[in-house]
């Protein structure tokens, strides 16, 4: 900040805040913790040759990704923000599964709710549009299931980044 108060970096690293600090317009003195775990995962050097290399516009993304990436390394050190995104990209299948199953006991309900009526002798291939031959002969074979808990539930067995199970 180069005025009263050191920014964030300088304080932590005990140095008096330059007028062009290159630390201070993103690690403002108010909010210490947000440079102490950048600094612990990547180093004040590394993050200020990063800051240095970049166009002024992009500087403050790049810090916000940086701090996301550091808390996520404290958490996770194997896999950092990987790990949260490989959680939730799994959330995202089982919750498609879930909706997949939901939505075939609606289509099985409601193809039981209708009326079947009695087909007359057809062609084979023309029962391929027919609902009630389909109810009768090979819909329930695949939809054979009572509720949604017969489905195989395949969760993360390593605490996720969010602090769920």
């Amino acid at each position: 900040m180069g005025g009263n108060s050191p920014c964030a970096s300088c304080k932590l690293l005990r140095r008096r805040c330059a007028k062009d600090c290159i630390f201070a317009p993103y690690f403002p003195s108010d909010d210490p913790h947000k440079f102490a775990i950048v600094h612990k995962v990547f180093g004040a050097s590394n993050v200020s040759k990063m800051l240095q290399e970049l166009p002024v516009h992009q500087r403050a993304d790049a810090v916000s990704s940086l701090v996301y990436e550091a808390n996520a390394r404290v958490r996770d050190p194997v896999y950092g923000c990987v790990g949260a995104i490989s959680y939730l990209q799994n959330q995202v299948s089982h919750l498609q599964m879930e909706l997949a199953v939901a939505q075939a006991e609606i289509l099985c309900i409601q193809m039981q709710h209708e009326p079947v009526m009695a087909t007359p002798q057809m062609n084979p291939d023309d029962h391929i549009h027919d609902k009630s031959f389909l109810l009768q002969n090979s819909l329930p074979q695949y939809l054979n299931f009572g509720s949604s808990s017969n489905v195989i539930h395949d969760s993360l067995k390593r605490e996720s980044i969010f602090g769920e199970t």
